[in-house]
C-alpha cells in the first residue's frame, strides 16, 4: 500500500465520517422493522473512530440501497425469525441464539432489497476476525435456502480443506435434525440432507476442493468458508458458473485473513475494499469488512474492538489480551497468527515481505566476535534510539576466500524504559538469556555505545563506521574524540540508498553465502521487516508496525553499503 493510498484513505476517514453525521436516521424508521438495525447503525454514525472506514461506507452505502430500492420488511423478518428459532452448537449444548446488531444489519442488507420478485444483493463477503459466529451465521443461510430458496434448491458447503467444509455443514445438517428429528420430512446424512416435502424438492451438500461430483450441478447457495486459505478459485468458480439459470442465486464467503497474498481472496477482498470507496458500482453485492484502520495500533486494546464486532459477546478482550502477550512473547510466527486470525489483516497486504524470521533462523550461526582470531577488516554500523527503541551496532566481516558474509549484532536497551513497555516481557526475557544489553538511566546511555564500538576497533581494523545522522550527534562526537573521525560515514536512510544492499542481502542469503549470530531478536527484527517502495521502486524495509522493531536489519544492510560503495 502506497502512501499515496493511505493517505486517500486517511481523507475517506473523515469524510466518511462527516456524511454519516449528517444522516438523518430516524427519518429511515429502521426501528420499525427491528430496533437492533437503527442501533447498529447509529452506534457506527455517532462513534467513527471505533469502527473502521469500510465499515462506516457499508452503513452509508445501506442508506442508499434504501433510498434506492426501499426495506423489504418481510422479507427481513422472515430471516430473523428462521435464525432465531434454530438451535445452534453452543457450550451447553444445542441453543438457540439472538440476532446481535451487527448481524441484524447483515442480513437486512442481504435479504431487505429487491426488484419485483428478485433479490437485488447476489453475493456477500463478510471479512472478519475468528470467533465471530461465522460458522452459525453462514449455516443460517444454507438452511434458509433448502426450506425457503429457489425451487429445486441446491445449496453447497465448501471450503479449501475437507474438515474446513463440514464445519459448516455439520451445523446445517444439526438444524435440520433440530427441525425434523424424526426425519420426516428432510434425511440428513454426514454430506448431504435431502428434501422429502413432495411440494419443495431441495438438499443440501457439503463439496471440497477434491471433491469429483462437479459437473451437473445448478446451485442456488454457494457458501464458502474462509476461503482466504485457498490456493485457487476452481472449486469457487465451478459452483457460481453454474447459478446461471438462477431467480435469487446467493454466493457468500465468510471469511478471515491470512498470508496468502498470492491468492484468489485477496484479489476479491482488495476488489470489496473498492467498491466500498465508489471505485466501481455493483448493488447486487453486499461487503462488510472487518479490520484496523491505516493508522491504528494493533496493540492497542481499542483496535482490538474495532476489528471485532462481537467483542464482549462470541469473544472477550482477556482473550485478545492473553493472545497478544503470546504473540509477543513467541516470535514472528505468533504475531504473524495474532495478524491475520484476530487482526485480520493480511500479513502481507500493504508492503512485499522480505527475509522471513524462519530464512533469518537458518543464517544463524553461534559465532561470537572473540572467534576471529585474525584481525580482519570491517565494516561497523550503529542505529540509535532514546528510550522506547533498540539500539542496534553491527559488525560485518567479510571473508574474501569464500566471499561469505558475517554480521554480528548486538542490541542495547534503557532498563528504566523497560516497566510498562508493550515488550516487557520479552525484552526482559531476551536480557536475562544475554541477547539484549540493558543501560542504566530511562534513555540509552550512549556511551555504552561507544564503549562497545571502541572495543570492536581494538579486535578488527574498522574501514567505516555508518550511522544515520539523526540523533547521533553526540556519539559521533564521542567517537571523533577517540580517533575515529575518519571512518565514520552518514548514511541517509533513503530508499535509493537501500536498495542495492537490500538486494544483494536477499541475493546472498539466498546462496547461503551469510551468517548472522544467533541472537533470537536477529529473527525478531527479520520477522518485522517488509519492504516498502517509492515511486521509482527503490525498497527499503520498514516496520510491520511501531512496536515491531527493525533495528538490526537496518544496521546489517548499513554495513553491507559500506562494503558496496568501498568495492566501486
Amino acid at each position: 500500500m502506497t502512501e499515496e493510498y493511505k493517505d486517500r484513505l486517511r481523507t475517506e476517514k473523515v469524510a466518511v465520517s462527516e456524511r454519516l453525521a449528517g444522516v438523518d436516521i430516524s427519518a429511515y424508521q429502521l426501528s420499525r422493522i427491528d430496533r437492533r438495525i437503527e442501533v447498529y447503525c447509529r452506534e457506527v454514525a455517532d462513534h467513527p473512530q471505533a469502527h473502521n472506514l469500510y465499515e462506516q461506507l457499508a452503513v452509508e452505502r445501506f442508506f442508499r440501497m434504501v433510498d434506492k430500492y426501499g426495506l423489504n420488511a418481510v422479507e427481513v423478518l422472515k430471516f430473523f425469525a428462521l435464525y432465531e428459532n434454530l438451535y445452534f452448537p453452543g457450550k451447553t449444548g444445542l441453543q438457540k441464539y439472538k440476532l446481535t446488531p451487527v448481524q441484524t444489519f447483515q442480513y437486512a442488507s442481504i435479504f431487505g432489497f429487491w426488484k419485483g420478485d428478485r433479490r437485488v444483493v447476489r453475493r456477500v463477503m463478510l471479512f472478519v476476525p475468528r470467533k465471530f459466529s461465522k460458522t452459525t451465521s453462514s449455516a443460517a443461510l444454507g438452511v434458509n435456502d433448502v426450506l425457503y430458496g429457489d425451487a429445486n434448491a441446491e445449496c453447497y458447503t465448501c471450503a479449501n480443506s475437507e474438515d474446513q467444509a463440514k464445519k459448516c455443514f455439520s451445523v446445517v445438517r444439526g438444524c435440520f435434525r433440530k427441525l425434523d428429528p424424526k426425519g420426516k420430512y428432510y434425511l440428513a446424512n454426514k454430506t448431504e440432507i435431502q428434501s422429502r416435502r413432495p411440494n419443495r424438492p431441495a438438499f443440501a451438500q457439503c463439496l471440497t476442493a477434491n471433491a469429483n461430483t462437479k459437473d451437473g450441478l445448478n446451485a442456488s447457495t454457494v457458501i464458502v468458508d474462509e476461503f482466504a486459505k485457498a490456493r485457487d478459485a476452481e472449486l469457487f468458480y465451478t459452483l457460481t458458473s453454474s447459478m446461471g439459470a438462477r431467480k435469487n442465486p446467493l454466493t457468500v464467503i465468510i471469511t478471515t485473513a491470512s498470508e496468502q497474498i498470492d491468492a484468489p481472496c485477496f484479489e476479491m477482498v482488495q476488489g470489496c475494499c473498492r467498491l466500498l470507496l465508489g471505485d466501481y458500482e455493483d448493488d447486487s453485492y453486499f461487503a462488510h469488512l472487518f479490520m484496523p484502520d491505516v493508522d491504528d495500533d494493533e496493540g492497542s486494546e481499542d483496535t482490538w474492538r474495532k476489528v471485532h464486532p462481537h467483542m464482549g459477546v462470541t469473544v472477550s478482550i482477556d482473550f485478545y489480551r492473553d493472545e497478544w502477550a503470546g504473540a509477543l512473547r513467541n516470535g514472528a510466527e505468533a504475531m504473524l497468527a495474532f495478524r491475520t486470525k484476530l487482526l485480520n489483516v493480511y500479513a502481507e497486504a500493504e508492503t512485499r515481505a522480505w527475509i522471513s524470521a524462519t530464512l533469518a533462523r537458518k543464517m544463524m550461526r553461534p559465532l561470537s566476535l572473540d572467534m576471529f582470531t585474525q584481525r580482519h577488516s570491517v565494516m561497523v554500523a550503529f542505529d540509535l534510539s532514546e528510550s522506547d527503541d533498540f539500539s542496534a551496532v553491527t559488525v560485518c566481516i567479510h571473508n574474501t576466500t569464500d566471499r561469505t558474509m558475517h554480521f554480528h549484532t548486538d542490541y542495547f536497551f534503557p532498563s528504566g524504559a523497560l516497566t510498562g513497555h508493550p515488550n516487557e516481557e520479552l525484552y526482559r526475557r531476551w536480557a536475562e538469556d544475554g541477547h539484549l544489553q540493558l543501560t542504566r538511566g530511562e534513555v540509552i546511555d550512549y556511551r555504552t555505545i561507544v564503549g562497545h564500538i571502541v572495543g570492536i576497533a581494538k579486535r578488527f581494523d574498522i574501514i567505516k563506521i555508518g550511522y544515520d545522522s539523526w540523533k547521533a550527534q553526540e556519539v559521533t562526537n564521542m567517537l571523533a574524540a577517540v580517533g575515529g573521525n575518519d571512518a565514520l560515514k552518514p548514511i541517509a536512510q533513503t530508499f535509493g540508498n537501500f536498495t542495492a544492499p537490500v538486494e544483494s542481502f536477499e541475493h546472498w542469503a539466498k546462496e547461503g553465502r551469510i551468517t548472522i549470530n544467533a541472537n533470537p531478536i536477529n529473527a525478531f527484527c527479520f520477522g518485522n521487516a517488509v519492504l516498502g517502495f517509492d515511486r521509482l521502486e527503490n525498497c527499503k524495509p520498514e516496520k510491520r508496525s511501531q512496536t515491531r522493531k527493525i533495528d538490526g536489519v537496518i544496521t546489517m544492510l548499513m554495513t553491507l553499503r559500506l562494503f558496496l560503495d568501498a568495492e566501486q
